[in-house]
Order: structure tokens, then C-alpha cells, then sequence
């Protein structure tokens, strides 16, 4: 969906090698202080309710089950952490709007992911998912103040790319592409991704890597 490469054959292989070894789930926080130590890189993953975090990162590591997916938005409610090969460790953040709970609960839990961004040394980079059937919508526009004022790195990741033509995918990267131009904390590639046919896995793989330089 991207015309020229990003990475060399070389570097997607090498990415598809070290996400074909083992990863396990490695526990739930619900508090700053239940975080595992900062002694792995660690990417995290988030976006709106229902974008789509669990299935990506089940796609990621070829895995059906490692991230319990929902069709009911709004329910994770902790930071969870998978560790990879020993190496580094993804991290599916509370989603964000629209959730089927109580203000107070989501705010609750949407604070922790705030409270994570702002305060985790080892963390390399934000992957900001975006349905891209839907493109930036609100929620998404005060995520990416939130992450560029709190200087994070961050990476804007398009879910669901198989449910549209391949014409809409390519508006949709452009118009994100340029809606991020200016954000200070904003990566500049913006990636299509189907978790369902696998579009786009192979450079965000390498992607991570590069990131956590592992």
C-alpha cells in the first residue's frame, strides 16, 4: 500500500524472524505501581475504543489469542503487557472514547494510559491506531496533543485497510500523513495495516524494532 520500501528484504526478514519467537503475557496493571520494572524497551499501542489494538497485536506475533479482543468498546481496562523473545515488550493501553462504562470508570482508566505515557522511561514509541475507514476523528486530535505535549514519540498506525479500496487507503495515508506534518513529536511514516490479510505487519514489525533498536 506504500509505494517504494521502507526497509530492505534483509530488515523485514529479520523482523519477521524475531516476532516468530516466543511471547507470553506477562501481567495486568491497574495502578502505576503494579508496572513491571523499566528494564526492557517497551512500544505501546493505543487508539479509540474498538480500533482494533488486540487484533493488531495478535497479527503482529501470528498469535489468535495473546490480546483478548472485544466487540464491545471499552473493554480494557488495565495496561497489559506482552514480553517478545525476552527482548522488549508491547503494551495495549486503555482505548479511548466512546466506551460503554461509566464516566468515572473511564476516566479511571483512561487516566492510567495518560499516567503511563507521561511517566515510562524505557518507552521508545507510541503507536497511535486509526480506523481508517474513519480517518482522525476528535478523540484521536486530543491524543495527539496529549503525546506531543508530553514529548512522546508516536506513530500513526491505519487499521482495518481491507475494508476499503485500495484508491481510499491511499487518500487516507496522505491526509494523515499531512495532518501530522507539523506535530513535533509526530514519526513521519504513516502505515496501512490489516490485521485480517496481513497488509502492512511486515514494515511495522521492522518498524518496532528500529525503535527499540533490538
Amino acid at each position: 500500500m506504500i509505494a517504494d520500501p521502507i526497509f530492505s528484504a534483509d530488515e523485514i526478514e529479520a523482523a519477521r524472524v524475531r516476532f516468530a519467537h516466543p511471547v507470553e503475557f506477562m501481567m495486568g496493571a491497574v495502578k502505576m505501581e503494579g508496572l513491571p520494572a523499566p528494564d526492557l524497551p517497551e512500544v505501546a499501542f493505543a487508539g479509540r475504543s474498538n480500533v482494533g489494538k488486540s487484533s493488531l497485536i495478535n497479527a503482529l506475533v501470528g498469535r489468535s489469542h495473546l490480546a483478548r479482543a472485544s466487540n464491545s468498546p471499552g473493554r480494557t481496562r488495565e495496561i497489559n503487557f506482552f514480553v517478545l523473545d525476552e527482548a522488549l515488550r508491547l503494551v495495549d493501553l486503555p482505548g479511548y472514547g466512546f466506551a460503554k462504562v461509566s464516566r468515572s470508570t473511564a476516566d479511571k482508566f483512561q487516566n492510567l494510559g495518560r499516567a503511563y505515557l507521561r511517566g515510562r522511561p524505557n518507552l521508545k514509541r507510541v503507536y497511535l491506531l486509526i480506523d481508517s475507514r474513519h480517518g482522525l476523528k476528535a478523540p484521536d486530535t486530543e491524543a495527539l496533543d496529549a503525546l506531543d505535549k508530553a514529548a512522546v514519540s508516536y506513530q500513526l498506525v491505519l487499521t482495518k485497510a481491507d475494508k476499503i479500496k485500495r484508491a481510499e487507503v491511499e487518500d487516507v495515508v496522505a491526509r494523515t500523513t499531512a495532518a501530522i506534518a507539523k506535530r513535533p513529536a509526530a514519526f513521519p511514516r504513516v502505515l496501512a495495516t490489516s490485521s485480517e490479510k496481513g497488509a502492512g505487519l511486515p514494515e511495522l514489525r521492522a518498524e518496532i524494532l528500529a525503535a527499540c533498536e533490538v
